[in-house]
């Protein structure tokens, strides 16, 4: 018999029950990280006495204002550095052994939370008989600032706190999800953008070793960390802004969160991420992961087939900008591989927008889904490649099938308020959720997405790399753009040879 109280290890919950799917929402997987827990690992929460109210989401990790991220459904109205809570949905509190799905939202790991209304798992809950959990973690400057080359021991940890959080809320899982009716032993990860790049990440973490066995990695890979001399830099760069003596780092403890959250926006995008800092993160997941750290674990991995377009369709120094301008933006990107990038690519055309679009959602996000199931498949463990082609309507169809886009379909949140703005109000859009969602939960399921719909999709290989097509119909496409795949890893490759 369920019921919308339930006994975690650390005590009662009071949830709500809506559709006839039990939720439980706000609640604490570790300490508030405040004090002299900031820019700290996380430690386990308190227990509580009596029955705590579980009928409202917790405040969202501190963050700066973002128009994409709030174009996209994020909501910041309510922050505070006491973030590290978790929401649960779940067919019933009771002893059904049902898959878990936990999501580690994106937003540039300085942005997001878990509690975005396009995460709403009552659908995987009814429709998949699956338990769902969200989690918010710490962004930013507050979660991934590398202090430990400059405070030593005590901060070892602190570029890489918000991929422990991710650790700590898993652990969560593993001790607490029998109680919502979930299965401890059939966890899948997935996550979208800084999402995936985290999932990227715990693939290769030796804290995160047998916390979860299976992955879904949404515009993201195992490509994302920064050097530990890099990220000495921007901490060293931060430090100055915030007229912190590296002496006294403790007096980071100190300052107001919003005065730390301000100074972050002085680095570029990106900047603040995880680290290898030699502890938490030995060496890179890419490596780790040839090397068979996470050869027992199923992948499912894509991309959007125009993920960049959502970052320069509105920039201002895109509009109307001449040769020389373009070629400027070329040329701090891609400095002294412009020229052999000019002769693939270009086909001795002018530079444009269109071709920038392309090879950004090819370097960041294409072929590093690429490489990690090739190091995947190297170690025999199943993977299944993705590509979301469907093409939203809205600004003139200048975005195609841009990044995030895929989101509301894969949750089946489509009818959530605002989520039109971005998809527009097809009811073909139906179509591709419900190929997206079912293929989801059966691969939280069963480790195989293949379902009615889709039951032709195959596991990936290097010789076919055989790609699930997601549009209005599905389809199986054996290795899509290969010239540019080709092309590129001809360039990755002569950037090697040039170190």
């Amino acid at each position: 018999m369920s019921s919308t109280i339930v006994e975690s290890i650390y005590g009662k919950l009071q949830g709500e029950k809506i559709d006839g799917v039990f939720a439980w929402k706000g609640i604490p997987y570790a300490k508030p990280p405040v004090g002299a827990l900031r820019f700290r690992a996380p430690e386990l929460p308190n227990s509580w006495e009596g029955v705590r109210d579980a009928t409202s989401f917790s405040p969202v990790a501190p963050q700066p204002q973002s128009e994409i991220m709030e174009f996209l459904g994020n909501e910041t109205l309510n922050m505070d550095e006491d973030c590290l809570y978790l929401n649960v949905w779940s067919p019933g509190a009771d002893d059904k052994k049902r898959p878990v799905m936990v999501w580690i939202h994106g937003g540039a790991f300085i942005s997001g939370s878990g509690s975005s209304h396009w995460y709403d798992g009552a659908s995987f809950a009814a429709q998949g008989d699956v338990v769902v959990v969200t989690i918010n973690y710490r962004l930013g400057i507050l979660g991934f600032l590398h202090l430990g080359e400059i405070g030593g021991e005590e901060y070892a940890n602190s570029g890489n706190c918000g991929i422990l959080d991710q650790v700590a809320a898993l652990h969560w899982v593993r001790e607490n999800i029998s109680a919502f009716g979930g299965d401890p032993n059939n966890v899948t990860v997935f996550g979208e953008s800084a999402g995936a790049m985290s999932i990227g990440i715990l693939l290769g973490f030796p804290f995160a070793q047998g916390l979860f066995h299976k992955a879904i990695l949404q515009s993201g890979a195992a490509a994302n960390v920064h050097p530990s001399g890099k990220a000495t830099k921007i901490a060293s760069k931060l430090l100055a802004a915030l007229d912190v003596d590296p002496t006294n780092i403790s007096k980071l403890e100190e300052l107001p969160v919003d005065q730390l959250v301000q100074a972050s926006t002085l680095v570029p995008m990106m900047s603040l991420g995880p680290v290898i800092d030699g502890v938490s993160i030995p060496k890179a997941p890419e490596e780790a992961i040839s090397a068979g750290s996470a050869k027992d674990v199923s992948i499912l991995i894509g991309t959007n087939k125009d993920e960049y377009r959502i970052f320069t369709a509105f920039d201002p120094e895109w509009k109307n900008a001449d040769e020389s301008k373009v070629t400027s933006h070329f040329e701090k990107t891609f400095g002294p591989l412009l020229p052999i990038i000019s002769r693939q690519f270009s086909d001795g055309k002018p530079l444009n927008q269109e071709l920038f679009n392309k090879l950004l959602t090819i370097s960041i996000f294409t072929s590093p889904a690429q490489r990690l199931a090739e190091l995947q498949v190297n170690h025999g463990a199943p993977v299944w490649m993705y590509r979301f082609d469907w093409e939203t309507p809205v600004f003139g169809g200048a975005l195609k099938a841009t990044h995030a886009l895929e989101i509301p379909f894969v949750w089946n949140t489509l009818n959530k308020p605002k989520t039109e703005n971005f998809t527009g109000a097809s009811p073909e859009r139906q179509l591709v959720a419900n190929q997206m969602h079912s293929a989801w939960i059966s691969f939280a399921r069963n480790g195989n997405p293949n379902t009615e719909q889709n039951s032709e999709w195959p596991k990936y290989d290097v010789e076919k790399r055989q790609t699930m097509i997601f549009n209005l119909e599905g389809a199986v496409v054996n290795d899509p753009n290969s010239e540019d795949r080709i092309k590129w890893r001809e360039i990755t490759m002569l950037l090697k040879s040039s170190y």
